[in-house]
């Protein structure tokens, strides 16, 4: 769990850090830095997508059964909505009068968990006890934070937790996950995951108002289709 603790660690060090320089930007700063950050997010989500989708091994419309499925179930179950009251509670408890808290927590969890590092370097973690890929990440997660926490706000600094019970879970369970979390749905998650980041994005430039949230189960739809829809079509096909 070393690597899984230094992520953590790096990610609140960073939120910190980007919450003093916060307070030293000027209001248009923050809308042109906001705006940057928008532009950077779609990037990121497209390029990860995209790359994705280019490898010929890739299934071509599994990622949108994934994301109407998972929308499906989202708002069935109110992720979204949770995530506000959640976000709500916690500006409560800290006193914070900013109204993006939710916003914050939502992005950056997204954008620190959804991605082949945070899978593959949880499973090495967990089952060689290599934390190189998670040390990497967690540079990467600590400059971050500091550039979402100073437009964002201090809802950045929850998804540390967010982070480290997703990784925390793969690590702790990776023996069993190994098997499922196959090269074909590490792609197809990554696929998902950088869809709903490039919708964050665009909701942070406010093009769109998405409910990127309730989209989240859909990273769970590949596993069930690689691990019980495929050998259901070799066994009858």
């Amino acid at each position: 769990m070393l690597g899984n603790y230094v992520n953590l660690i790096m990610i609140v060090i960073g939120s910190i850090v980007g919450l003093l320089v916060k307070k030293g930007l000027k209001d248009k700063y923050k809308k042109t830095i906001m705006q940057a950050i928008g532009l950077s997010v779609i990037f990121i989500g497209a390029s990860g997508a995209i790359s994705g989708l280019l490898n010929p091994d890739s299934e071509p419309v599994l990622f949108i059964i994934s994301l109407v499925i998972g929308g499906i179930i989202g708002e069935v179950v109110g992720v979204e909505n949770a995530l506000e009251k959640l976000g709500m509670l916690l500006q409560r408890k800290v006193g914070a009068t900013e109204h993006n808290i939710a916003q914050g927590f939502v992005t950056a969890s997204l954008i620190f968990c959804v991605g082949t590092m945070a899978i593959i370097g949880s499973l090495e973690s967990g089952l060689m006890g290599d934390h190189n890929i998670l040390f990497a990440k967690s540079i990467l997660d600590g400059v971050t934070s500091i550039i979402l926490a100073s437009t964002l706000g201090i809802g950045v600094i929850f998804s540390a937790v967010a982070v480290f019970i997703y990784q925390g879970a793969i690590i702790v369970f990776a023996g069993f996950l190994e098997p499922l979390l196959t090269a074909e749905v590490i792609r197809e998650i990554s696929i998902i995951g950088g869809i709903l980041i490039f919708g964050i994005g665009t909701n942070m430039l406010e093009i769109t108002k998405i409910k990127t949230a309730n989209l989240l189960p859909a990273i769970i739809v590949p596993v069930l289709y690689y691990t019980l829809f495929v050998p259901l079509l070799r066994l009858f096909g």
